[in-house]
């Protein structure tokens, strides 16, 4: 945790999901593996899958089938792809999918103090609801924005201030929490507070260099920065 800093009360705390607060990546390696195995193709493996997720389902696909990160498949191949992706997890997005330690917690301990909780996420909201739902979450969050719900998910800031304006907060007052570049690209176009998790999905990259207000290797370290006083 980057003990130099001292975050400000903020009006609400929009977290992502993926990455933040479940590791989701071995049933979404799973969705992947058989999606290519019905394509006839090799599967991808949990490791490749971990590097690969961040951007939405769409992106996962086309890195998937192209085995890059910019790449789109050719788009029979992708709708073929997609298809039996979206199929075979969404019946299997928790089979093996758990909470990230402190998780559980940490968001009772936020609630407890009067924290106003958004998710604020790329997954779709088929997906999302069904992962918030079985990992006990859904309780915990007064507004839930997904990626097929606004026009441009993260980094734009979109769903960060349909977030805010849904909790009657401005933006700007608001606190991300996340654990990819996205999630510090969508907070500071908006001018929230950004606040990363070493142990996330940042396609292999260490998320210091996106330069977040702080990063922590555990969500409960979170509870301390928000009770340090301002300097």
């Amino acid at each position: 945790m980057n003990r130099a800093f001292r975050l400000r009360a903020p009006a609400a705390i929009l977290l992502d999901l993926d990455g933040t607060l479940v590791d989701s990546v071995p049933d979404l390696t799973a969705g992947v593996d058989h999606m290519l195995i019905a394509l006839g193709r090799a599967p991808a493996g949990e490791a490749r899958v971990r590097d690969w997720v961040g951007n939405g389902v769409a992106r996962l696909v086309h890195r998937a089938l192209t085995g890059t990160m910019e790449t789109d498949a050719p788009p029979a191949d992708f709708e073929r792809g997609l298809e039996r992706f979206m199929v075979h997890y969404g019946a299997h997005a928790t089979d093996r999918s758990r909470l990230y330690p402190g998780v559980a917690e940490t968001l009772d301990a936020l609630a407890a103090r009067g924290f106003p909780l958004g998710c604020v996420t790329n997954k779709p909201a088929r997906f999302t609801r069904v992962v918030l739902e079985d990992l006990g979450l859904a309780r915990h969050f007064a507004v839930v924005v997904s990626g097929d719900e606004v026009t441009r998910g993260k980094p734009h800031p979109d769903a960060v201030e349909r977030a805010a304006a849904t909790l009657h907060v401005r933006a700007a007052d608001c606190l991300v929490v996340g654990d990819s570049d996205n999630d510090v690209r969508a907070a500071r176009a908006c001018g929230a507070g950004i606040v990363a998790v070493s142990y996330g999905y940042n396609h292999g990259r260490d998320i210091a260099a996106s330069a977040p207000d702080a990063v922590i290797d555990d969500l409960r370290e979170l509870l301390a920065l928000l009770a340090a006083p301002c300097d």
